[in-house]
């Protein structure tokens, strides 16, 4: 598959975009929110300016996986990323993570660019599956997947070493046609799409 291309995804609340080495410094501050750092990184992680701007400004043209920008749709202002990486051409399947700054929680933006970036998965990029893998003790993001259509699938139990204390690791996924089913809204029961919640993409 060829990751090259870069779409723009748009949602009621978000807008998702390419990268561009600008967002750098934005990103700068909220990879360094402490609750980012609690659920995203190992504590010795280290990530200057100049990586990150070198990073963001070569996302456009990675061709083996799609980092977007999350933004607000009103006002343009960056909030964090999504990823589909780990691409895997004999099973279909990528590998997901998201991340968001503080001024980007709390407003349901996390599960529209969750659901943005997963459909556009399954339903441009013909993906068969998608997985992630989290912190048991994040329970804000694991709302915010089983809210569009994850499934756990297993616990690495006490599997890292975070905070002081033994944490698990959880795996959750989601198949293609259960998306086709649910369209990352498990519990409408109807499968049909709200107007204006869907996505378009230029």
């Amino acid at each position: 598959m060829d990751f090259t291309v870069k779409p723009v995804l748009t949602g009621g609340k978000a807008v998702l975009r390419p990268f561009t080495e600008a967002d750098a410094d934005v990103m700068h501050e909220i990879l360094r929110d402490p609750e980012v750092i609690r659920f995203t990184f190992e504590p010795s992680t280290e990530l200057t300016l100049e990586h990150l701007r070198s990073w963001y400004g070569s996302r456009a043209g990675a061709p083996d996986r799609l980092d977007l920008a999350v933004t607000d749709r009103v006002t343009g202002e960056l909030l964090g990323e999504v990823v589909l990486y780990e691409w895997d051409p004999a099973a279909r399947a990528c590998a997901f993570r998201t991340l968001l700054g503080p001024r980007g929680r709390g407003r349901g933006i996390g599960t529209e660019a969750t659901r943005l970036i997963v459909g556009h998965g399954f339903e441009r990029l013909g993906l068969h599956r998608i997985a992630l893998e989290l912190y048991g003790h994040n329970h804000r993001a694991r709302r915010v997947y089983e809210k569009a259509g994850f499934v756990v699938e297993g616990v690495r139990r006490e599997a890292a070493w975070r905070d002081g204390a033994w944490v698990d690791e959880v795996l959750m996924a989601v198949l293609d046609h259960e998306w086709a089913a649910h369209r990352g809204r498990p519990g409408d029961s109807t499968g049909v799409v709200s107007p204006g919640a869907g996505s378009t993409v230029r």
